[in-house]
């Protein structure tokens, strides 16, 4: 996820409106945002250093509680937070049900933990379940070798950045350790009774197999996950699992599904502040990544280029290794839009790497 180069983020900021001001939750405690909607945030060890996350009031087979929405890295903090908040925001009530947005580590890293100390259902799409359970399998899931070479065929091939990301093959599971063996499984148009509101599954693609969005139209709240953040474009990458995918296109489709909801829908992201502007946050989002697209086209009109070639193209900042890897997908994902609609062909070179060059008309 990144900040979007070329459009300072203060002056997209201030076309959206942040209803709490500079309000935050603090370490453990809840914010009240809307009615029977609480925000709580938690700290996360990353450049990206907090997610939010929330609790539903609710009743289920006439037991009144709570549901929570995302859980949090499984992290010794992560869990010290969340007893503060048994302590003191579930007005001694239970949690009755565990909802991930998708298979994240950020989202579902604790959904194991929060399900086994209350025993409750985790609810999740299907496709982020599976994937999210073949994550936790360690070197047979994500990353190691399987990464590495494909993102070395995509020119990021130097010995140092290989043998990295090959280390990293226990990655995921370091984050979540476990995924409850039995879900229920959200769908799109799925209308969940959550205390006494109705919320509506709204899918979403490009950002993870089947992110699922949650609206209310009874108080006009979009609960927005990863695919509708305030400040920053949402991470949208191709990964070896699905090498010839077309992320970007499934991403800028799913956002426009959003146009339907209110226009003042008040919307709850993964990461920033609760805003409004829900249409104008939509547009910035397909500005930012036309003007991404254009300087790909123009890269790849002067020479063959691959997806690291494009990095320093689409990304106008240092990148450590964790924010190299994401760069790489989405590099990728922007090459591949690109392709599909035919204004780049591709070609493998001799030395297997992936290269692409302007379309012949």
């Amino acid at each position: 996820m990144n900040p979007e180069p070329n459009r300072p983020a203060d002056e997209l900021e201030k076309q959206l409106h942040y209803p709490l001001g500079d309000t935050l939750p603090p370490p453990g405690a809840a914010v009240v945002v809307a009615p029977g909607v609480k925000w709580l945030r938690m700290a996360l060890p990353f450049a990206l250093n907090h997610i939010n996350l929330w609790l539903l009031r609710d009743e289920i087979d006439g037991r009144p509680g709570w549901s929570v929405v995302d859980c949090c890295i499984s992290s010794e903090s992560a869990k010290a937070q969340w007893e503060q908040v048994f302590a003191h925001e579930l007005e001694g009530l239970p949690i009755l049900r565990v909802i991930v947005t998708h298979m994240h580590p950020d989202h579902i890293g604790l959904a194991h933990w929060l399900c086994e100390r209350w025993q409750v259902r985790l609810w999740i799409s299907a496709p982020d379940y599976c994937l999210a359970r073949i994550g936790t399998q360690g070197p047979t899931g994500f990353g190691g070798d399987a990464a590495a070479t494909f993102f070395a065929a995509h020119g990021l091939n130097d010995p140092d950045s290989v043998e990295k990301i090959r280390g990293r093959a226990n990655y995921f599971p370091t984050l979540v350790p476990s995924v409850p063996r039995q879900y229920r499984r959200l769908l799109d148009g799925d209308r969940l009774t959550i205390g006494a509101r109705q919320w509506r599954c709204i899918s979403g693609y490009g950002h993870a197999p089947e992110h699922i969005s949650l609206y209310c139209q009874e108080t006009g709240v979009l609960i927005g996950g990863d695919m509708m953040l305030p400040r920053i474009s949402t991470n949208v990458s191709v990964y070896e699992q699905e090498p010839e995918s077309n992320p970007l296109q499934q991403f800028l489709d799913s956002i426009d599904k959003f146009r339907s909801l209110a226009a003042d829908t008040l919307t709850l992201p993964a990461h920033g502040k609760p805003f409004t502007g829900l249409y104008q946050r939509i547009e910035q989002l397909h500005e930012h990544h036309r003007d991404r697209l254009a300087e790909v086209m123009q890269a790849c009109s002067s020479r063959p280029c691959s997806a690291a070639d494009m990095l320093p193209v689409l990304f106008k900042r240092a990148l450590d290794l964790h924010q190299t890897t994401f760069a790489m997908g989405e590099s990728i994902a922007h090459l591949h839009l690109l392709w599909f609609e035919g204004r780049l062909q591709r070609s493998l070179g001799a030395d297997g790497v992936y290269r692409f060059a302007h379309a012949p008309a």
